[in-house]
């Protein structure tokens, strides 16, 4: 929608040597009307733009000389001139191309002289011998042949001299990027001239006539001799590895080509390439000149890679169309396909593989062009059948998920390609697409796809080709709910794309299909039914993320597709949204309704908004949507609002205000994904509104003032302006209105995320252009101080963006005129920038950083800033403001900071407690980051600035370091009373002792105010102890200094060292050479920076230092590798072998850390190779992984294992980098087996390190885990894809596991427990069949089964289960019965004597996992299935004595149990959440779960009939053993819940009628509270009035007494019986309420102690679950107590209740909010309430809900007539009675000073102002309009006098505050400024009872505070009803 600004063509101007010029100047005619008057202007000019226009007249000025017939001197000078030119200009100038296309339209008569001239110049370009011009050379002779008549002639002229050339300039260049190995920067450039000579060549060969089929029979001329020699160089480069790819294959295509041009005869060049490419080249049949050019090629080892690029030439090089090479063209065809199938099975490296995948593709095409005239053989060779067909399909199915998408993409290319092969294999007769589909290939290729899982990408790619080859129609005929299985799995990010791309091309089909066999529209309803009814469930029905993707990606498609289908879904959608219109978790058909009107109209559907609002939706819906209770109800309603497919759309009136509406209630969202959406959507909405005004001010121009309307608007484009205009302040004012104090998060980011935008949107206005509205205009001082005060906000974000926006506005906005103010800014963000809170030092860089902006800083700080005189006097003055500031701002810092460091060397915790040092660091290093350092200007003092900074940060480094480095850094402080333990830490600081000055670390301190123990003892084991020592804070106040302090201050004192340092290397330029002036980094100190880094990242123990240093040395080390200086370039390689050298020695002497998985080395390695460039070798990382794979493997030295765990470590950090990305993965195979044999070691560090890397593999093999399921689908592969990807790892897994197999079962009495084999089955588990694994395969999976089967013979438990689950992947989905029941068959009989138990329970783990598999699998339904399933039923019950007392072992009878409740119930899956214990419980469990299936089956049979069963309910409740009770307690909650909430079967079985007695009777005697609790539950799902009449009867409890012994139980159990007991006490006093007017009378007494539980469970620091159940019981009883025409409680507790409603409305759990809004809805929806709003029976949001809720509660006020009792209460609430403010602010101090880190539950969500804001709108709107009784004078004067006190204590407490209190005491003064809002307007509404205030003067304003901000505008908000 925005337009986007046209982009500037940069011409660079040419010129000529001052020969040339001097002799235009000579020859330029007088008049300037000829050539050399032309040219001589032309050069002149220094623009290229303006030059174009000259050089386009050249032509016809030789035209006109043309006519007179004459070609004098002046004329051959200029075309020689112009020849230099051409050849001077660079190949991108466009200049050139204009120059060539003009010369192309010369005059034949100039013609000759021309080719003379480029001929003559060219000839001198040739001659060159600057190795560094061959380049300009090379690219002038590809522009010579590029369309160029006069180039191609000049280059034919000097054919043999061109040749020459390239031979010359390939072979020195070659020799040149040999000498600069190492210098990568130097080498790419070379290597990128050879790619470029390469291509010139095969160009000159393509284009020039007499290359293309060279004699041999002049074989002495030179032109022969130079051919022979490239394609010997040619030959070279295909084989020289230290060549980039790119040249290999550009080479590759040279081979061929030459070899085409060269060899006769013709016929004989396939037999040639052939042998060539099979390794079986005849050399003494083959030409001489062929051999010695390709002599190493005709060998039989050429390598991988040449051989795949000499196919690649092959294909590309040869002439395949229609057949031209004949027979043997056809055999040539073949050979290079069985090639490329060898290469694929040996290539591993990923920029092969993606050459592999191309050219296979390549292959097929040219298999098409060859199959459209081939011969019969070749046909059936290359049919769907035949064996290159079936290996074609075996690539595409092993490759489809690679990871490199461009691979994937090749994979469709091949298989759409198979198809169309076999289509030219067939016959004639089978071409239309219905015969195509019965064909045996096609058909069993369909049915293999739709059996595969939808979880595989490739699924779609091969779908959506078989739809274009055989119709959408026949895929329907196979599977006809395809569309909604593709829409189901459309919750997946990964899959959405592929799934929507398949759909659109189904329907697309289908459509086109159908409106081809159609005769009348009648078909439109069967591709409705077909396509948008499975959408329209999914919108209505499905998950969000599933409706999110849908609306996305598949809407869209099918729109476009069929516009018409919109009013179909808004017809169907409108008839339900009134039924359906959703809540939290589910959109309803009204949010449907908005997403499909969305849509509609961001892609052009709907013709004009107005049309859409009056004949799709009503107003009143588009209003409900903005509030609604689903979040993306609501963005798709504002999408609605501001979408559309027309940039210059009109903004209605009608539409700006429902956006007003939707930003009152919609900014505090605590999604951050909802918050970017509205933020993007109303920029959306503004360019909307730029762009139309843009529109409008045209029209109001040219418009006639007789016409006012215009077709755009219906209203004078003037009218629109200045509507616009009002709109866009009303906004910015309700966003500067949400930045009050105390305001969320969420409310500062997305207020300040639209100004932003608007800021961004409407510039400042430059020369001409109007705009519709400025937001400076809108900006007051109070507005400018509430944006720096954002500055205070804890969420750096915050931070950040009233930053940029401060940025964003005008500078005479934004300047300071009071210099007194802008000097206690500045001093504090000095206080701040040494504060001991962390986010205090962000605060200060972001306050500095705004103040360096500031013209007027220098002079207000003239008395505060030493460094500035000299800055000032010294500097030149007409440097930047902005550098100037920041000089003088970081002198000022490095000063402080120099002091403190000094300090810190004294005392560490000294400096840790008062001034801790990171902050100012912090702050340099960010005023670095805004400083413009390519144009400095003090470059001398910068210089000086630098060099002070390094020496500072190593200082710095070196006071922090001991801590950093000490074995135990978080604990390292002496804060202990008692003398042994001071002892042991003597030790510890013995060790890491930096310096003798630092008496930190000599002695051990006590740190207290007040010593009130015997040092005597601690003296004499601890000397030198100084017991009076005090470390005094800033107010000089004796403070406890915890080792938390300590180390926080060293570890960020280093991280933002670190940051410094990379900072400094990433920005500052460097000195190209010593004393140079272009640089303020000197090549030493870089180097020094190098050192530095080293020293921390291999030494630093503390993982937040060694983390943060990490990021800084990326920088650095990104830095060096594109530095131009060769020493420094070669640090990273220098360092790296280096620590290689000292990992490998393992010295003990080493400092490096071999504990805390080494610390930072890994760190330091992956900094050094993830910063080499891509794009070269990678030379660095083949060395490095070759080294760490060889440390890592298994060591006959148990000793020195320390060189192992490093390299494993090491090893981990490397494949988890994403930046390696595919370079690593030829390395994954070799880390596997060092990590499987490392667990094997017997030193634990090396099974620790070795579990580790595993852990890694398998997440960068087979994705990072997204589902709770151990083995879910994404994160595994098939079997071919994973050995073909790692080849080398079949025979190991498959020798490693018949390793471990074989000894499972030995009779030695040693446990053997094998610790490798749960890695082997691990990875195992996770691979799939594949569609191929019918085919003969070399890397099958079958030979795992037998070793897999036996792995469960394991004496380990969990061995066992493993093996289990890895079975079931390797045995088709069609041999699973048959394996059943061979395994079943294995199982011993009750009559043999022999046999293990572990044996047995393997084998019945196996059956298990097999049978459940089957159970899921998709054909579940079917006859076969049922057939199957009975004779596995027949084989179990061969074996039953296993599941009887005869078998002793309860483990495996509970296993056997388990295979027979899984054939009972037949599909279900057992519950999950019960891990198996070996023993009693889970053969109970199991047990138990057979009994209640026997049970429900029972139940299903016996419908209304009574008949005996084995065992009931009851028996199993009356169980002893808590987990029979629980289990079957949880089966019958689901049942109840389920029949309650009306959901599954409508009514219970007559199995669990009258079951009340039972449960009441439990309730009593359970004493498990997890059973307690499911009996309480259950009780609550019933209907109370089957079973309360019967507690006299069973429990001896009257119905009043069994409510008092409910809320007995709330009162005092713990938090989810609490809930439960809560639950049901309401709903049995709902019941009491519903009945007679007796029961009601009983239960009044006991609604006080109701009322109470519920107040009790409102608490923010309670559970959720407490709170749930306070909502729930809220909404229950609100027709009852809240909302009752006649109250039932007294006003008191009516008022109680209302109030936890309001609280639970503003709790920050979603959950919680939500729950409260449904009593909100409830309330809102009774009879004598629904007129109170027009949100009645609407799903509303939680900010809605709570000014409803207060709209509702003044409302029934006035109907109870209880106003004037209740106002006390509710000016209470306005005033925040009960809060002391003095011991909050004191308390809240206290908390401050001394506490770093711990933090009370807060709050983040609730914004009290909001509450108040709306609490006072309410009171005010139900006061002016009510005719009440006053209140009594006595009761008037106690809340004046109270309010009057606190506005008077509130006044003290700010003059105690400090100048910026804003900065500096941020907590206490937005705590008061809270308070004083409140009580302001609590005194403006009890003036207003006075009748002493009108209406005009409510609203408090900033005038009145005595606050120095802007206060928030009380009632300032639209109303909501």
């Amino acid at each position: 929608m925005v337009v986007k600004k046209r982009k500037e063509i940069q011409v660079t101007a040419l010129t000529i040597c001052h020969q040339d010029l001097e002799t235009l100047r000579t020859l330029a005619d007088v008049e300037r009307e000829n050539l050399a008057s032309l040219l001589l202007h032309c050069v002149q000019l220094t623009d290229g733009v303006s030059q174009i226009r000259y050089v386009k007249q050249i032509v016809p000025l030789l035209e006109k000389a043309d006519k007179n017939g004459m070609c004098d001197p002046t004329i051959r000078s200029c075309l020689d001139i112009l020849a230099g030119i051409y050849l001077s200009l660079s190949l991108k100038n466009p200049l050139k191309k204009v120059l060539a296309s003009s010369l192309n339209c010369l005059p034949e008569f100039f013609l000759t002289e021309a080719i003379q001239s480029f001929t003559s110049r060219l000839q001198e370009e040739l001659n060159t011998t600057d190795l560094y011009s061959y380049r300009k050379v090379i690219d002038n002779i590809s522009s010579c042949m590029e369309n160029f008549k006069l180039g191609i002639t000049s280059v034919n002229n000097l054919l043999e001299n061109v040749l020459h050339f390239l031979q010359k300039s390939l072979i020195e260049i070659t020799e040149e990027n040999r000498k600069f190995a190492g210098n990568h920067i130097v080498q790419t450039q070379l290597m990128n001239d050879l790619l470029v000579g390469i291509r010139v060549a095969v160009m000159l060969v393509q284009k020039v006539q007499g290359l293309q089929r060279i004699n041999s029979n002049v074989s002495s001329s030179p032109t022969w001799q130079s051919m022979c020699e490239l394609l010997s160089i040619f030959t070279k480069f295909l084989n020289d590895d230290d060549l980039l790819r790119t040249i290999h294959s550009t080479s590759g295509l040279a081979v061929i080509l030459f070899i085409k041009a060269m060899f006769h005869p013709p016929e004989k060049i396939p037999d040639l390439i052939s042998s060539l490419l099979l390794c079986s080249v005849d050399c003494t049949s083959a030409p001489e000149w062929f051999v010695h050019s390709c002599r190493s090629l005709c060998g039989a080892d050429v390598s991988e890679s040449a051989l795949l690029f000499l196919c690649q030439g092959t294909l590309t090089m040869l002439d395949w169309q229609n057949g031209r090479m004949g027979p043997s063209g056809e055999a040539l065809l073949l050979d290079t396909v069985h090639v490329l199938f060898t290469l694929s099975s040996q290539i591993k490296e990923s920029t092969l593989e993606m050459f592999l995948s191309r050219i296979l593709a390549s292959w097929t095409n040219s298999a098409i062009h060859v199959l459209e005239s081939s011969s019969p053989s070749l046909k059936d060779s290359l049919n769907g059948n035949s064996s290159i067909a079936r290996r074609l399909l075996e690539y595409v199915y092993t490759h489809w998920e690679h990871p490199l998408d461009a691979l994937r993409h090749q994979t469709k290319i091949i298989f759409r390609n198979i198809l169309q092969m076999h289509q030219l294999t067939v016959a004639e007769s089978k071409l239309e697409k219905s015969d195509l589909a019965a064909d045996p290939f096609i058909f069993e290729l369909t049915q293999s796809l739709l059996r595969l899982e939808w979880h595989i990408k490739g699924k779609y790619i091969c779908l959506g080709c078989l739809v274009d080859c055989i119709g959408t129609e026949h895929i329907l005929a196979l599977a006809k709910t395809i569309p909604s299985q593709i829409l189901e799995v459309m919750g997946d990010q990964s899959l959405v794309p592929y799934a929507s791309d398949l759909l659109e091309a189904m329907f697309k089909n289908h459509k086109s299909h159908l409106k081809s066999q159609a005769v009348d529209s009648t078909w439109i309803d069967q591709w409705h039914e077909t396509w948008v009814s499975p959408l329209l469930h999914i919108l209505c029905e499905g998950n969000l993320d599933q409706k999110s993707y849908v609306i996305d990606y598949y809407l869209p498609k099918l729109l476009n597709c069929n516009p018409e289908s919109l009013s179909y879904m808004v017809k169907i959608l409108q008839t339900s949204a009134d039924a359906r219109t959703g809540s939290y978790n589910s959109r309803g058909a009204l949010g449907a309704l908005m997403a499909c009107l969305r849509t509609a109209r961001a892609h052009g559907h709907l013709q004009s908004a107005t049309d859409a609002w009056r004949s799709l939706v009503s107003s009143a819906k588009i209003k409900q949507g903005l509030i609604h209770q689903h979040c993306q109800v609501r963005i798709d309603t504002l999408g609605l609002l501001c979408e559309s497919n027309r940039s210059t759309e009109i903004v209605t009136i009608e539409e700006m205000r429902w956006i007003q509406f939707f930003i009152t209630y919609n900014l505090n969202s605590q999604s951050p994904g909802v918050r970017q959406q509205i933020c993007s959507l109303l920029k959306k909405l503004f360019c909307r509104i730029q762009e139309s005004s843009q529109v409008l001010y045209k029209l109001e121009q040219n418009k006639s003032k007789h016409e006012p309307e215009n077709e755009l608007t219906n209203q004078h484009p003037s009218v629109s302006l200045h509507q616009y205009k009002n709109f866009m302040s009303s906004i910015c004012n309700s966003l500067f209105e949400a930045l009050f104090p105390g305001s969320s998060y969420p409310t500062r980011f997305s207020a300040l995320t639209i100004l932003s935008s608007i800021a961004e949107v409407f510039p400042v206005p430059e020369g001409q252009v109007q705009t519709v509205y400025q937001l400076s205009h809108d900006i007051d001082v109070g507005r400018f101080q509430t944006l720096m005060e954002c500055f205070t906000s804890t969420f750096e974000t915050v931070k950040l963006l009233a930053f940029d926006l401060l940025m964003k506005l005008p500078k005479t906005v934004i300047q300071f005129q009071d210099s007194e103010k802008l000097r206690d800014l500045f001093q504090a963000a000095l206080a701040l920038s040494t504060s001991t809170k962390p986010y205090d030092c962000v605060t200060a860089s972001y306050l500095l950083n705004f103040l360096i902006c500031q013209n007027a800083l220098p002079s207000s700080l003239s008395a505060y800033v030493k460094a500035q005189q000299a800055v000032c006097g010294n500097g030149d003055k007409s440097a930047a403001v902005v550098e100037r500031n920041t000089l003088m701002v970081i002198k000022c810092l490095l000063e402080n900071l120099e002091e403190e460091v000094s300090q810190a060397e004294n005392s560490l915790l000294q400096a840790a407690a008062s001034f801790p040092m990171y902050g100012r660091v912090h702050c340099i290093t960010r005023a670095f980051q805004k400083l413009p350092l390519n144009s400095l200007q003090l470059v001398s003092e910068w210089r000086l600035v630098v060099q002070q900074l390094l020496l500072m940060s190593y200082r710095l480094s070196a006071v922090v370091a001991p801590v950093i480095q000490s074995s135990s850094p978080e604990g390292l402080i002496p804060m202990d009373t008692d003398s042994e333990s001071a002892s042991r830490l003597q030790m510890i600081l013995n060790e890491i002792q930096p310096r003798d000055t630092n008496d930190y670390f000599n002695q051990a301190k006590i740190l207290k105010e007040h010593d009130s123990f015997d040092l005597e003892d601690l003296n004499a084991n601890v000397p030198n102890i100084d017991t009076s020592a005090e470390i005094k804070g800033k107010e000089g106040k004796t403070c406890d200094v915890t080792a938390q302090m300590v180390l926080v201050c060293c570890w960020r004192s280093m991280k933002e060292v670190a940051l410094l340092l990379g900072t400094l290397c990433q920005l500052l330029p460097m000195q190209s050479v010593p004393e140079s002036s272009d640089g303020l980094l000197t090549v030493e100190q870089v180097k020094e920076i190098g050192e530095h880094f080293k020293q921390h990242l291999l030494q630093s123990r503390h993982r937040g230092a060694f983390e943060l240093a990490y990021t800084g040395f990326v920088k650095l080390t990104e830095i060096l590798n594109r530095c131009p200086n060769v020493s420094l370039q070669k640090l990273p390689e220098q360092w790296l072998r280096n620590v290689l050298e000292e990992i490998k020695c393992s010295d003990p002497s080493s400092k490096l850390c071999a504990t805390r998985r080494s610390a930072g080395i890994p760190f330091y390695i992956q900094a050094l190779l993830a910063s080499e460039p891509k794009k070269g070798k990678m030379d660095l990382l083949k060395t490095t992984m070759k080294e760490l794979i060889s440390l890592a493997g298994p060591t006959d030295d148990s000793q020195s294992t320390v060189p192992q765990v490093h390299a494993l470590n090491i090893l981990r950090a490397l494949f988890r980098d994403t930046r390696l990305g595919e370079n690593i993965i030829p390395y994954v195979a070799d880390g596997a087996k060092a990590a499987i044999l490392g667990f094997t070691s017997p030193v634990w560090a090396v099974r620790n390190s070795s579990t580790l890397l595993f852990s890694t593999l398998i997440t960068r093999i087979f994705g990072v885990k997204r589902g709770k399921d151990e083995l879910f689908k994404k994160n595994t592969m098939t079997g071919s894809e994973f050995f073909s990807r790692f080849p080398e790892l079949y025979p190991f897994l498959l020798k490693q596991l018949e390793a471990v197999s074989n000894t499972v079962d030995s009779d030695i009495g040693e446990l053997n427990r094998q610790p490798s084999m749960f890695l082997l089955l691990l990875v195992l588990g996770r691979l799939y069949p594949s569609p191929m694994d019918g085919t003969c395969s070399a890397l099958s999976m079958a030979p795992f089964i037998p070793f897999i089967m036996r792995c469960g013979n394991s004496p380990v438990y969990r061995s066992r289960e493993m093996a289990a689950r890895a079975l079931v992947p390797f045995v088709m989905r069609d041999e699973i019965p048959t394996t059943i029941r061979t395994l079943l068959a294995k199982l011993p009989n009750c009559t043999d004597q022999c046999f293990r138990q572990n044996h047995i329970h393997g084998t019945l783990l196996q059956v298990f996992h097999l049978l459940q598999a089957f159970a899921d699998s998709k054909h579940r339904m079917n006859a076969h299935f049922q057939q199957e399933l009975a004779d596995v039923a027949v084989c179990t019950t061969a074996k039953l004595w296993l599941a009887k007392r005869q078998n002793p072992c309860l483990v495996t009878r509970a296993v056997y149990i388990d295979i027979l409740f899984l054939l009972t119930r037949c599909l279900d899956k057992p519950t999950k959440g019960n891990q198996p214990v070996p023993g009693l419980p889970q053969y109970l469990q199991s047990l138990t779960k057979l009994a209640i299936a026997a049970m429900w089956a029972m139940a299903v049979q016996a419908g209304e009939q009574t008949r005996d069963v084995p065992i009931s309910f009851s028996q199993l409740l009356e169980s002893s053993f808590p987990d029979v009770r629980l289990l079957t307690l949880e089966a019958l909650l689901e049942r109840f819940s389920a029949a309650a909430s009306g959901l599954g079967e409508k009514e219970l079985p007559p199995l669990l009628w009258n079951m009340g007695e039972t449960f009441l009777m439990l309730a009593m005697k359970e004493n498990h509270p997890e059973c307690f609790c499911k009996i309480l539950k259950i009780l609550h799902c019933m209907d109370p009035s089957e079973w309360l009449h019967q507690t006299e009867h069973c429990i001896h409890l009257t119905p009043k007494e069994f409510l008092n012994w409910t809320m007995d139980v709330a009162s005092i159990e713990r938090s989810e019986i609490q809930s439960a007991a809560l639950r049901l006490a309401s709903k049995v006093i709902v019941h009491h309420m519903r009945t007679s007017e007796e029961t009601r009378d009983s239960v009044a007494p006991k609604l006080k102690q109701w009322v109470q539980l519920v107040v009790s469970s409102c608490g923010d620091h309670l559970p959720t679950e407490s709170r749930l159940a306070a909502a729930e019981a809220l909404t229950s009883t609100t027709p009852f107590f809240l909302t009752n025409p006649h109250p039932v409680l007294g006003l008191q507790d009516t008022l109680a209740l209302w109030r936890c409603v309001l609280t639970l409305l503003q709790s920050e759990e979603q959950a919680i909010r939500d729950a409260a809004t449904e009593t909100v809805t409830t309330a809102m929806s009774q009879g004598n309430t629904c007129q109170s709003t027009e949100f009645a029976f609407c799903q509303v949001d939680a900010s809605i809900a709570l000014d409803m809720a207060l709209v509702v509660l003044c409302d029934l006020l006035q109907q109870w007539n209880q106003l004037a009792p209740a106002l006390p209460v509710l000016l209470g609430w306005l005033l925040g009675e009960g809060d002391d403010l003095m011991v909050c602010v004191e308390s809240e101090h206290q908390v401050e000073e001394d506490y770093l880190f711990e933090k009370a539950e807060i709050n983040f969500w609730a914004e009290t102002l909001i509450f108040v804001k709306y609490l006072y709108k309410n009171l005010y709107h139900l006061l002016s309009k009510s005719s009440w009784h006053p209140l009594s004078p006595e009761r008037l004067c106690h809340l004046q006098r109270t309010a009057s006190e606190q506005c008077h204590l509130l006044s003290q407490l700010f003059k105690e505050l400090p100048p910026p209190a804003a900065f500096l005491k941020t907590v206490e003064f937005t705590r008061l400024r809270i308070q004083e809002e409140r009580t302001l307007a609590c005194l403006r509404l009890l003036a207003f009872l006075e009748g002493k205030e009108g209406e005009d003067t409510l609203v408090p304003s900033a005038a009145d505070s005595p606050a120095e901000a802007n206060q928030l505008t009380l009632p300032g908000t639209e109303m909501a009803c």
